[in-house]
C-alpha cells in the first residue's frame, strides 16, 4: 500500500491518499473542501481510481471535499453510522472491512473526541483522525465527546495495536508527521502512567476555545460539503 500525506496549513489537518500498487485503486482520508483542485489534480496524475472519500469523523475545524471528490469521481463516500449523514454513500461499523485491491483497510470504532470517530487500520499503520495524536488526543468537550469513552477508545483498542503500529493522526500542530503506538503509549503525556481518572481530570481542565469554523464545518460536513452554510 503507498501512503502520501497531505497538510492543510490553516487548520493544521492531514489529508492522506493511499493507493493499491497493483490495482491503483485509492482511497482518501479527511479531505479538505479548500483543497479539492490539489487533491483531485495529484489522483489524476498518478493515474488513481478513486473508490473512497473515507471520513475518521464530523469535523469541527474544516469542511471536506468528500462531495466533490464524489461527484468528480464516482468515489463512495463513507463515515461512521452514528453520523446519520443522509449525503454518505456508506455508513461504516467497527470490524468492516474495505478493500482496495487486494489489501484491507479494517474500521476500528474510536470514539470519545465525537461519537461518530472512527479509525483505520491499514497493515502496519493506523489513521487515527483526532481521537489520538502525537503526544495528543481529541478533545471531548462538546458534540458528543466523552472522556471516559475516549480514554477507553485508546488504551483498549489503539494501545491494543503492536508496537510498531505507525500513528498517522488528523492534525499535528507541532511539526511532526507519524509516530507509533509504542511510542505514544510511552511518551503521550495524556496516556503515560495516567489513570483513567486522572485522564478524565486532565480533560476537564483543557478550557479551549471552540473551533473557529464550528458553526459552519459540523453542518457541511453533514453534507458532504456541497451546500453552502451561512
Amino acid at each position: 500500500m503507498q501512503i502520501r500525506q497531505l497538510f492543510d496549513s490553516e487548520t493544521s489537518t492531514f489529508t492522506y491518499l493511499l493507493w493499491n500498487e497493483a490495482s491503483n485503486e485509492a482511497a482518501i482520508i479527511d479531505s479538505v473542501h479548500e483543497l479539492f483542485e490539489r487533491d483531485s489534480a495529484l489522483i489524476s496524475e498518478l493515474g488513481l481510481t478513486l473508490k473512497y472519500a473515507l471520513e475518521t469523523h464530523v469535523h469541527a475545524d474544516h469542511i471536506t471535499a468528500s462531495g466533490l471528490l464524489r461527484e468528480h469521481f464516482g468515489a463512495t463516500v463513507a463515515l461512521h453510522e452514528n453520523s446519520q449523514a443522509s449525503c454518505a454513500d456508506e455508513l461504516l461499523i467497527e470490524g468492516q472491512i474495505i478493500l482496495l485491491g487486494n489489501e484491507q483497510i479494517e474500521i476500528i470504532y474510536t470514539p470519545g473526541h465525537t461519537n461518530t470517530d472512527i479509525s483505520y487500520k491499514i497493515n502496519g499503520s493506523v489513521f487515527t483522525g483526532d481521537a489520538l495524536m502525537i503526544r495528543a488526543c481529541g478533545r471531548t468537550d462538546f458534540q458528543s465527546g466523552d472522556s471516559q469513552v475516549l480514554y477507553h477508545s485508546i488504551t483498549k483498542k489503539l494501545f491494543q495495536l503492536p508496537d510498531n503500529t505507525i500513528v498517522y493522526p488528523g492534525h499535528d500542530y507541532n511539526g511532526r508527521t507519524a509516530s507509533s503506538i509504542g511510542e505514544e503509549k510511552a511518551f503521550n503525556p495524556y496516556f503515560a502512567n495516567v489513570s483513567e481518572k486522572g485522564f478524565i481530570k486532565k480533560m476537564d481542565e483543557l478550557n479551549l476555545p471552540q473551533p473557529k469554523k464550528i458553526d459552519i464545518a459540523v453542518p457541511g460536513n453533514m453534507a458532504c460539503g456541497m451546500e453552502k452554510v451561512a
